[in-house]
């Protein structure tokens, strides 16, 4: 019994991880265009994003293949557990998805508006891998231990050239209102959603791959190695 729901529970912490490292690197390249756009002469800058999604990619792929090593696939949930989602929707008004890039480009506002969404969702991941390497349902696992390990090494890199923009450019830090945003979205998902998930007999697994439509350029790069 102990060990049915051990399976249950890393199954769907490892099918939200898969489906918010998807969500992450393939929205990152959104950013980039801005960046590109507004400040194409900030190599420093667009080099610290390219690594934040490449990073973003080499974890999505480390998950897929802890998934491969059990010959099963992700379940199917979708951006209702996307911390990254929630946030643009509550902070934008839309989704990821609809969100206005040429004008998050033109305007400074909507720009640093996004810098403060995605520190602090990077900072609020680097807090969850210190717990998850402690969880006594996670420990056992020695491949998702040094996923979580790769993934506590990489974060800090992945909110800093966001910081250092809002503080290079004068813009303020995260308001009080804003962090308490980002631990809604947290309690929201670890207290209501996850539960749900855990006791719902009808939740299914993909079909198939995130990545499976993707182009040549993303399959070119190379992939993570992950021992067994």
């Amino acid at each position: 019994m102990i060990e049915a729901i051990r399976r249950r529970y890393l199954d769907l912490l490892g099918s939200i991880y898969i489906y918010n490292e998807h969500r992450g690197y393939t929205s990152i390249e959104r950013v980039l265009e801005a960046v590109r756009a507004r400040d194409p002469d900030d190599h420093d800058l667009i080099a610290a994003i390219e690594k934040h999604r490449d990073d973003e990619r080499k974890h999505y792929l480390m998950f897929k293949r802890w998934f491969e090593l059990q010959g099963k696939m992700p379940l199917r949930v979708d951006r209702t557990c996307g911390h990254i989602d929630r946030f643009i929707e509550i902070m934008f008004r839309r989704t990821i998805d609809d969100l206005d890039t040429q004008r998050v480009i033109a305007e400074d506002d909507q720009f640093e508006k996004l810098c403060r969404v995605i520190s602090l969702t990077e900072q609020r991941g680097h807090k969850q891998v210190h717990v998850l390497l402690e969880h006594p349902m996670v420990k056992p696992d020695k491949v998702l231990m040094r996923i979580f390990r790769i993934i506590e090494k990489d974060e800090p890199s992945h909110w800093a050239p966001y910081d250092g923009w809002l503080k290079a450019h004068g813009k303020r830090d995260p308001k009080w209102w804003e962090r308490a945003i980002d631990s809604f979205i947290h309690s929201e998902l670890l207290f209501l959603k996850l539960p749900l998930l855990f006791v719902n007999p009808w939740l299914r697994r993909r079909s198939d791959w995130a990545d499976a439509g993707e182009s040549g350029e993303w399959l070119s790069r190379p992939g993570p190695a992950l021992a067994a």
